[in-house]
């Protein structure tokens, strides 16, 4: 039987061999060690890269009594960190914005406290908020801000537009987020995107090629005429308003509904060959102006009586037409925000939720836009 002859190594490489093991073992150790106390911050609620800064600039006893905070996270992610201002991140409350950072070493370097400075994010985008740093510091950032629907961007409006008119500040954020400042149909807000809530009117435009999502033909038994056509959602809610209106005795129908950038045309011509420019002005909007353009607004008449204002079917339009979704759209007490005189006949869908507040709070389409659905 052959004997095995077993190998037998020389005593450096020995000593070598040893050295690396306790190398590899102290190296393992300070890996598992790091990773415990990275694990620390990121189950605060920090990023890796975020724990990795706070471990290795010795913020660890800093950090660990305040628990997550999104600023203090983002802060230590970016290149733009100061330690000067440490306390002053971890009080400003975190905007999901380019250049967070930078702006908010801008509004410190400013003067701005914590508070001015959540007031001036919670106002505008990164470009509007890197933009109102540029300025020299304002005194009475509130006399503004204060609004919730305020816009950084529009500061000097409301000032020349207060300045000019002496109106208080809501008032003014309200005109000059309607661009009510401006002169009508220059300089307008193109809209483009379909929504039961779009605003259009003499500074917000839409294009000739638009047409709505849900274009659809009305059946006859509720329109004047055969061909009649508007947004499907908007029909819907018609024909339930007209059966419950019948049931209660009044006829109600559809006169006008949605016009084409071509037909609005072809109607400003007509109303100007027949009342002349100024009526057309006042009276009729521009082609890409108009809401009939969006489907969602119908000219509604009675059955009972050529002038729909003397009808006791206006009344009832008046009283229960946001429960259907639909809002009276350009009252007289709303002409100098709509920009339309009075047409008693003009009804808009808005949805159940928005004429219900409209309805109750006894506001313009245009306030209640201005209000919660411009951001």
């Amino acid at each position: 039987m052959a004997t095995v002859k077993r190998l037998k190594l020389k005593a450096p490489f020995v000593s070598l061999l040893k050295g690396l093991l306790v190398v590899i073992c102290i190296l393992l150790a300070i890996f598992f060690y790091y990773s415990y106390q990275i694990s620390i911050f990121t189950d605060l609620g920090y990023s890796k890269e975020a724990s990795k800064f706070i471990l290795f600039n010795g913020l660890k006893e800093y950090v660990i009594p305040l628990g997550e905070n999104k600023t203090l996270n983002a802060a230590f992610e970016s290149t733009d960190y100061k330690k000067e201002y440490l306390e002053k991140y971890q009080n400003i409350k975190y905007f999901n914005q380019d250049k967070f950072i930078n702006n908010v070493n801008a509004l410190i370097k400013r003067g701005y406290s914590n508070s001015n400075i959540n007031m001036i994010f919670a106002h505008g985008n990164s470009d509007d908020v890197s933009e109102f740093a540029k300025r020299e510091k304002i005194k009475y950032i509130e006399e503004f801000f204060s609004i919730p629907y305020a816009k950084l961007k529009n500061y000097d409006r409301y000032i020349a537009y207060a300045d000019e008119t002496g109106e208080d500040e809501e008032t003014t954020v309200l005109i000059v987020n309607l661009d009510l400042d401006k002169e009508q149909y220059v300089d307008a807000v193109e809209v483009s995107e379909f929504s039961t809530t779009m605003l259009v009117n003499k500074h917000r435009k839409l294009g000739e090629d638009f047409v709505p999502d849900d274009l659809s033909i009305i059946d006859e038994e509720y329109a004047s005429e055969e061909g009649l056509q508007a947004s499907k959602i908007a029909i819907n809610a018609f024909i339930r308003m007209y059966k419950d209106a019948k049931k209660e005795g009044y006829d109600i129908y559809i006169n006008s509904a949605y016009r084409s950038y071509k037909d609005q045309v072809e109607t400003c011509e007509v109303y100007r060959n027949l009342y002349g420019d100024n009526y057309v002005k006042n009276y009729v909007a521009q082609p890409g102006f108009s809401e009939h353009q969006t489907g969602l607004s119908f000219d509604v008449a009675s059955k009972n009586s050529k002038v729909f204002a003397n009808s006791k079917e206006y009344e009832w339009m008046l009283e229960n037409s946001y429960k259907y979704g639909f809002i009276h759209r350009f009252p007289k007490k709303y002409a100098s925000i709509t920009g339309f005189n009075p047409e008693p006949w003009h009804f808009r869908y808005v949805g159940k939720k928005v004429a219900k507040y409209i309805y109750e709070n006894k506001i313009s389409f245009e306030e209640y836009y201005a209000t919660f659905l411009d951001n």
